[in-house]
């Protein structure tokens, strides 16, 4: 039985010494032999971290005593043990890098101004009572779409959280401003940002999914809105909710069907390209077919 877990959380909650959270925090996962991404700043913690089961337990338990971090929504996965290569606690300006930390208000429950928080259930509803005026929209670099995504969701054409704001801010979404918009994210946190933008930016009715896609994923599988496999952010690159996950990603190559990320193989690349078993054999004697560099691909979490 595998009894290696994967958690994926965050805490909007001001913290006065980040230093000194990033010393607790590294030396608390060091000593439970736990790996993977923590960033520590002004407005809370984000991280992804891996383990087995037991001593993840163990980092809940301590981590929920600083004050504030008692309310932190912990996201599980099932992990393979190899999903980290090492340990990572940074400081940063932002948790999220959209470029807007002066935007940003944080008090001691959370984000000021941000969507209202929808279970998967009330998201569900939403849709039945709403139908088609209610769009979602991917709050995640629009490479992550590529293998799955809320059905008719809306794909920003961004690179990274720093390309939102002017992609919102285009005009392009401005037929939406006055519907129901569900903003989803693979744990939640880059949509409490983004819907903070959207709100003041004209957008009048914006959600946010309550756990992101990995909570929904958890509740309805692949038998409710969403379809595909998710992105991950660690050497497990992809997981499904189901035995019967639909399969909507193109193999950059020959557009066969795949969900499988690869890194080129190429010394002048290294890129991240979604290709097939097939191509990604013979991918050295092909030109890269890669249509965006994944630069922030290991500092982005939830």
């Amino acid at each position: 039985m595998n009894f290696n877990r994967v958690i994926l959380f965050y805490c909007f909650v001001p913290i006065s010494d980040p230093q000194v959270v990033k010393l607790w925090q590294k030396t608390l996962c060091e000593s439970l032999n736990i790996k993977g991404r923590i960033l520590i700043a002004p407005h809370g913690i984000n991280g992804t971290l891996g383990g087995n089961m037991n001593d993840i337990k163990k980092y809940i338990k301590n981590t929920r005593q600083y004050p504030g971090f008692e309310r932190i929504d912990f996201k599980w996965s099932k992990g393979t043990g190899n999903d980290f290569p090492k340990l990572r606690v940074k400081v940063k300006n932002e948790l999220v890098a959209f470029g807007i930390p002066d935007e940003i208000q944080v008090l001691e429950d959370g984000v000021v101004g941000g969507g209202v928080h929808l279970s998967p259930e009330e998201v569900n509803k939403l849709v039945q009572e709403r139908g088609d005026d209610v769009f979602f929209f991917d709050g995640r670099n629009a490479f992550e779409a590529k293998i799955g995504k809320f059905k008719k969701a809306v794909i920003p054409e961004s690179t990274t959280s720093r390309s939102f704001v002017a992609e919102i801010e285009s005009g392009k979404y401005d037929y939406m401003k006055e519907k129901p918009i569900i903003t989803y994210c693979t744990g939640g946190i880059r949509c409490e940002i983004l819907s903070v933008i959207m709100k003041n930016r004209g957008f009048m009715e914006v959600y946010q999914i309550k756990g992101g896609i990995i909570r929904y994923g958890n509740v309805f599988g692949d038998d409710g809105l969403w379809e595909g496999s998710l992105f991950t952010f660690d050497d497990r690159l992809t997981i499904d909710f189901s035995d019967h996950t639909k399969l909507i990603g193109e193999c950059a190559h020959c557009n066969g069907p795949t969900k499988k990320f690869r890194n080129c193989q190429k010394i002048e690349c290294h890129k991240l390209v979604l290709l097939c078993d097939a191509c990604y054999e013979s991918h050295l004697n092909r030109p890269c077919q890669h249509d965006q560099e994944i630069q922030e691909i290991y500092e982005l979490i939830g």
